[in-house]
């Protein structure tokens, strides 16, 4: 979905834009495997009952060819990805092992249109943001963020996330990365880990955990050093403690790092019941944070994630895209393709478990406290009002002296191997990209 800005700073409704990837739906991971893409048709279908639809754009982007994929993953991962299949997996042995594709990552019947769907959806959807075609782009197939430039894991084959910021930063100077997912959003941090352009943050269970990274003293490397948010939470986070802290935390950071864009990843494994999950959030909790990122009318990219109950999945995402339309549902569900699943209650909003919250409020307490230290380290870059969009288009003379201004750029290696991303030299601000 996508949102354009009203003439007043406010979001228009029909300025937020869907991306329709139900056709994801299609693919499959295996019977017995936790990950079903089917929830992705869920969720658009309950979406589209509720009448959600009629007050957004519908687009389909254009299918990203492979070399795109190599802006961020190996080209040898993207040429394997491109060739593998379960009838002759037999013959990738070596390559199965080394890029970690197996139990957790199968070969599956149409693996690679399958990542090309999704991620062209998280690209294309980057570039209506930087268009200014919309203010909100929500793709709920996207946000698989622990795939690394050359592995796949965690259920995630291409890292979508990091190829819509690498699409945002053709334009923006700085991008916020936001994870709400109940698992630390490693592949991601790990991309942009040392550079100041990106700053990523995530809320997520620590300890002996998936994928075990995430500690709160993992703040980011040279240029990156203090760009990397970690907010590191236990079991049976509640409502309250989770908006708590992520009111507080991303309100410092838009403060000092005044992002020119946000990508928001709204895994929904965080929930209440979920299948993989220990944290007790409800849709209305989950869904307060991206009201409150919403709040900053900053162009948003909105990803999907992780979440494996499906009723619960699509109800989430459903609530969520009427959070960011601005339209009120009501609780009782529509009929809809899939309404025997959501019974035998059929409502949007569901009770959460009465499991102890671990998090107290002296942690809680002392990891704020501690996040707020690290991003005093940031100096608060100028000034720039939250409800103000930059004008629409470049002229004709900006953009060639800007394409100029790239290629005389020196490069900066990423922390992910030797994929070279664009970065100038000594900035004046540690956080603001200087002609």
């Amino acid at each position: 979905m996508q949102c354009r800005r009203g003439d007043g700073g406010g979001l228009t409704t029909d300025a937020r834009s869907v991306v329709d990837t139900a056709e994801i739906g299609n693919y499959h991971y295996g019977q017995n495997h936790p990950m079903k893409p089917h929830r992705v048709r869920m969720a658009h279908n309950l979406i589209a009952n509720y009448g959600l639809t009629k007050h957004m754009q519908i687009f389909r982007p254009r299918l990203v060819e492979w070399e795109e994929l190599t802006r961020f993953h190996s080209d040898d991962y993207i040429h394997f990805l491109r060739l593998v299949t379960p009838d002759n997996m037999h013959e990738y042995l070596r390559q199965l092992q080394r890029f970690n594709v197996g139990e957790d990552c199968p070969v599956f019947d149409g693996l690679f249109e399958f990542c090309q769907l999704y991620a062209s959806a998280s690209i294309g959807g980057a570039a209506k943001l930087n268009e200014e075609s919309a203010d909100i782009v929500i793709n709920w197939s996207g946000g698989l963020h622990h795939a690394k430039r050359s592995e796949a894991s965690g259920f995630c084959y291409v890292n979508d996330c990091v190829l819509g910021i690498l699409e945002l930063l053709k334009k923006d100077q700085r991008v916020l990365y936001i994870d709400i997912d109940i698992h630390h959003g490693d592949g991601v941090e790990e991309a942009f880990y040392t550079t100041n352009r990106v700053m990523t943050c995530s809320f997520h269970k620590y300890g002996e955990y998936f994928p075990g990274t995430g500690d709160i003293k993992d703040i980011g490397y040279g240029e990156g050093k203090n760009y990397a948010v970690n907010f590191p939470c236990r079991d049976g986070m509640d409502d309250e403690s989770f908006t708590t802290i992520f009111r507080g935390v991303i309100s410092k950071i838009m403060e000092h790092f005044a992002p020119g864009a946000v990508v928001l990843q709204c895994g929904t494994d965080s929930l209440s019941g979920d299948r993989l999950g220990c944290f007790n959030l409800s849709v209305k909790g989950h869904a307060d944070c991206v009201a409150y990122v919403k709040s900053f009318n900053v162009p948003t990219l909105v990803l999907g994630g992780g979440g494996y109950t499906l009723r619960n999945v699509a109800r989430c995402w459903c609530y969520e895209t009427s959070v960011l339309t601005g339209i009120d549902v009501p609780d009782a569900m529509p009929y809809n393709d899939y309404f025997e699943y959501y019974g035998p209650e059929y409502r949007l909003h569901m009770p959460v478990s009465n499991m102890e919250n671990l998090n107290t409020p002296s942690y809680l307490s002392e990891m704020k406290h501690m996040l707020y230290e690290q991003l005093k380290q940031i100096e608060p870059v100028p000034s720039v009002p939250f409800h103000q969009v930059p004008s629409t288009l470049q002229t004709e003379e900006k953009e060639a002296a800007a394409r100029d201004a790239e290629q005389d750029d020196p490069v900066m290696m990423d922390v992910s191997g030797d994929k070279q991303v664009p970065f100038l030299e000594k900035p004046r601000h540690p956080a603001e990209y200087y002609d």
